[in-house]
């Protein structure tokens, strides 16, 4: 699904109106049109229903006039209350709010009466329409507005919101000041970063896109963000040959684990095997090596000379040089501890080898130390994955300077060094060097526990060392390790989930995108 900025949906109308000469009065009777079918399908069609729409003064609220005119013509009890005076309403809004019956309208400008006037026949509707504000909202709600959105959420009905629920910023998802918490939200064209984007996907409700005549080309061709779900994500996902064997489904490579890290490595290969990779060496301190053949049982271990330590350090190099060939794919970073010696040899990797590469948690806080060493990187497929913190460190910014804006801070970051860039949290960003982006739409909060990201390392590595490209890659890997979750959390809950539970659902969450074909199933008597 195609999410854009609230500034390109308003490019868009701009385009449909003066470029191909739709009339904004058109849209705006299909955008009505839209939200009655929603009302319909979610609370009936019958006429013996109330519904109480909050309208704004400008096109949001027109929208709104629309609507109470279809529902009273369905027979429906309608009332509006506009937040405005009716001088102020004017364009195509006015146009509509003229074809209502002044019985049906009423207004209200005065702080403090909002709730004395309205509070009972608030309590007696079926559904209350939200059309107060569109995405074009840019600041804090106040006043008698701020008033509407909470009478709105203690309606005690289901809630419909007209393109975005009233309060929530159209691009970042942020809540200005209050913000309404839809039943349903009908938007127009194509879904808006504000919908998926936290905390504006848990005030969204239902999404339902509506087509309202804009030129389905204007639409394909506008920028915008992929939104990841499992319809989107599951074409590309490849169908195993029948005859096919480990030799063709890669072997990664994965250089992790210092003392007190030995959990890590173990959960970045055993990911990798779970999500399919053939073959999976884990190269590892040779002090810690005996912990490891524990904690791994199908991925094949490498002890790396490292004197006792429990690190690894550029004496290593050369061993890990000679495990490259017949390699397919390598990650580093997962345990790996932050000695200088282990930096120097992180660098160092990151300048000699050309294979499909992944960086995670030591690996990127090794880069951090100088982030132009990827200016350096040889191979020209390099995933990054940090969580926000790491992310801070990498640009020597703060954790609130990367939340501020994690699509554009993902990107820039991208175009700089040309690295893949996989930007952790609820929401996970995903972008190429040349700006295509992603956002993941799974996962839950069960997943705010230790050793998710080496999970996460383990599953791209692999998908890399299958022979996906670098982006499908990421964006599977991501929705992949998502989803798992998310099975998790079906058969369990999302409280206590940990990291193995997620790499044990992996097989799971293939089987559930793609499931067999029905010719290779297992017959039972």
């Amino acid at each position: 699904m195609k999410v854009i900025a609230a500034q390109t949906m308003q490019e868009l109308d701009r385009q449909a109106i003066q470029e191909h000469g739709i009339p904004g009065l058109e849209l705006m009777e299909h955008a009505g049109h839209a939200c009655m079918e929603a009302i319909f399908h979610e609370f009936g069609y019958t006429g013996d229903k109330r519904a109480f729409i909050f309208a704004g003064r400008g096109n949001n609220g027109g929208d709104g006039y629309v609507i109470a005119r279809l529902l009273l013509q369905s027979g429906w009890q309608v009332r509006v209350c506009i937040l405005a005076e009716r001088d102020r309403i004017g364009g195509d809004a006015a146009i509509n709010l003229e074809r209502l019956p002044p019985a049906a309208v009423s207004y209200c400008t005065v702080p403090g009466q909002l709730a004395g006037l309205f509070r009972e026949e608030l309590s007696q509707a079926d559904v209350v329409v939200d059309a107060l504000f569109g995405t074009g909202l840019n600041s804090e709600v106040a006043g008698i507005h701020r008033e509407a959105v909470e009478l709105i959420n203690t309606a005690g009905c289901p809630i419909l919101a007209v393109d975005i629920p009233s309060g929530i910023h159209g691009t970042s998802g942020r809540v200005l000041g209050r913000a309404v918490r839809a039943t349903v939200t009908v938007t127009f064209a194509a879904a808006k970063l504000g919908h998926v984007l936290y905390p504006g996907a848990d005030h969204t409700g239902r999404l339902v896109v509506a087509d309202i005549g804009i030129p389905a080309e204007l639409v394909e061709n506008a920028s915008g963000c992929e939104f990841l779900t499992a319809d989107s994500i599951a074409p590309l996902l490849r169908r195993r040959d029948r005859q096919a064997h480990k030799g063709h489904f890669g072997h990664c490579l994965i250089v992790a684990g210092s003392r007190g890290k030995t959990g890590a490595a173990a959960l970045s290969a055993n990911s990798a095997v779970r999500a399919g990779s053939g073959l999976v060496t884990l190269a590892v301190p040779e002090s810690l090596n005996p912990i490891l053949e524990v904690k791994t049982t199908e991925a094949m271990t490498v002890p790396l000379g490292d004197s006792g330590c429990g690190y690894l350090t550029g004496s290593t190099f050369p061993a890990i040089e000679g495990l490259l060939p017949g390699k397919d794919a390598l990650a580093i970073g997962p345990g790996l501890g932050q000695h200088p010696a282990t930096v120097a040899l992180v660098h160092a990797l990151l300048k000699t080898v050309a294979l499909p590469l992944v960086i995670d948690a030591d690996g990127l806080n090794a880069v951090a130390q100088d982030a132009n060493c990827l200016l350096e990187k040889k191979s020209t497929h390099v995933v990054l994955t940090p969580h926000p913190g790491e992310m801070a460190r990498l640009m020597g910014a703060t954790i609130a300077d990367v939340e501020t804006d994690r699509i554009a801070t993902a990107r820039k970051f991208a175009a700089a060094f040309g690295v893949h860039l996989i930007l952790k949290g609820s929401r996970t960003i995903i972008v190429a060097p040349d700006g295509s982006t992603a956002i993941n739409g799974s996962g839950n909060p069960g997943m705010a526990s230790g050793g998710m990201g080496d999970v996460l390392t383990g599953i791209i590595a692999s998908l890399l060392g299958q022979g996906y490209n670098c982006h499908d890659a990421c964006r599977l890997g991501v929705f992949i390790h998502g989803y798992a979750a998310d099975l998790v959390a079906r058969d369990k809950g999302e409280i206590g989930m940990s990291a193995g539970d997620v790499q044990e659902k992996l097989p799971y969450a293939y089987h559930n995108l793609l499931p067999l074909p029905k010719e290779n199933s297992v017959c039972r008597p």
